[in-house]
């Protein structure tokens, strides 16, 4: 499992003032474009743009009509300290790929959100040391990209950390101080019951911090739901837990939740519809909610035969689809029409059992895409583990990659 770290060089990065962010801001204007209205911000669904086979940004843009994209995702770097990287491995400070996916979507009219956190690796709030210092890497990515709207994805395991999650909801308030207009999204998991007892703790630590975001979304997948119905019932249990938290009645309390959905087959092995996404964006808008969005738009493809369909895939839906069907919903929500399709998709192809990689072992250790068997399906690590069982928990280091 990967350690909590000390964040480095913490004492020289403190808090920065709001005329210093904007001077910041305004040195780098020429990266930056006018801001999208709110309702693309929080209609923009996530994108990997060095990860899972990326799909080319003005391609979606052109077929969907789709115009906001949320970049996934900033973590603390995998050797330890307190400055933003891409995934882990690629510094912000550096990047060039990133930027220029960014260009082009600007270039076309378009903008980006970008999401820290996410699930696994390890995260800013978790390395640095306060939230001053968590708020001060955050900047960095504001600035290099002159970004008008960010994402705080709280989930396993940071949000089982009482300290990290009062950095990271700490550096969302002095973020959203600092930037005058920033939209700021925080996003986590979601339950029948709305969310489970972490997210009750992340919500009462941003009460106690008197901190309120654009939204607080959650994610009705990868629990043992079954298509919208679950789902539009998660949103209404969320409604009354916000509520219950901040004193809002109910108007307030949609005007200020998101949902955020899996499109096709679900890591657990869930499936999601153009349908159920019809059926929870009917809720979504007919309830006045503040966020309509979905992991991800690398996964708005259909599969290929050898893709085998009838697994969960980070580059394809596992559903019979047009490709970017699932981005239209989006595009709806943000009170656009996106283009007619013309094209109907083929039948996802009948799954064939894949020959089993190398079996488990215990005393083994695996890193990230290294692939083993257990009990009949094949599995690829998605960090660093070692003796944690396949399949022994959905939040843990495994990913299904269907029977063999």
């Amino acid at each position: 499992m990967r350690r909590l770290r000390a964040c480095l060089g913490a004492a020289a990065a403190v808090t920065l003032a709001a005329a210093g962010t904007t001077a910041l801001v305004a040195s780098n204007a020429s990266s930056a474009t006018s801001a999208l209205g709110n309702r693309w911000y929080a209609a923009a669904p996530y994108l990997m743009p060095l990860d899972n086979d990326p799909p080319d940004a003005a391609a979606i843009m052109d077929a969907s009509g789709l115009k906001a994209f949320q970049l996934a995702f900033i973590l603390a770097p995998d050797g330890g300290g307190c400055s933003p990287t891409w995934g882990g491995t690629a510094p912000v400070s550096g990047d060039t790929a990133v930027q220029n996916v960014i260009s082009t979507i600007r270039t076309k009219g378009g903008d980006v959100s970008v999401s820290i956190g996410g699930y696994g690796g390890t995260k800013l709030g978790q390395a640095c040391a306060d939230a001053a210092s968590t708020a001060a890497a955050y900047q960095q990515v504001i600035t290099k990209y002159g970004l008008h709207a960010i994402d705080f994805d709280l989930e396993e395991p940071e949000y089982e950390n009482t300290a990290a999650v009062r950095n990271e909801i700490g550096a969302a308030k002095i973020l959203q101080q600092n930037n005058p207009g920033l939209y700021v999204s925080v996003t986590t998991a979601g339950t029948a019951d709305g969310t489970g007892w972490f997210g009750k703790q992340m919500l009462l630590e941003a009460k106690s911090q008197g901190f309120t975001p654009n939204n607080f979304s959650i994610m009705p997948f990868d629990g043992g739901f079954n298509g919208a119905a679950s789902q539009t019932g998660a949103l209404t249990n969320f409604n009354a837990i916000l509520r219950s938290t901040f004193g809002w009645d109910e108007a307030t309390a949609y005007a200020h939740e998101g949902f955020s959905g899996m499109n096709g087959r679900s890591d657990t092995g869930e499936y999601f519809s153009q349908a159920d996404f019809q059926t929870v964006l009917d809720y979504a808008t007919s309830h006045n909610m503040d966020r309509f969005t979905f992991w991800s738009l690398n996964r708005d493809r259909q599969c290929s035969p050898a893709d085998n369909g009838g697994r969960t895939s980070g580059t394809c839906s596992s559903v019979a689809q047009n490709s970017w069907d699932f981005a239209k919903y989006s595009v709806k929500f943000a009170g656009a029409t996106p283009p007619s399709t013309t094209p109907t998709p083929t039948p996802t192809p009948t799954p064939t059992p894949n020959s089993c990689k190398t079996a488990w072992s215990s005393g083994s250790v695996y890193t990230a895409g290294n692939e083993v068997s257990y009990n009949k399906h094949n599995w690829k690590a998605k960090w660093w583990t070692q003796n944690e069982v396949p399949g022994a928990s959905e939040w843990g280091p495994w990913q299904d990659e269907g029977a063999c």
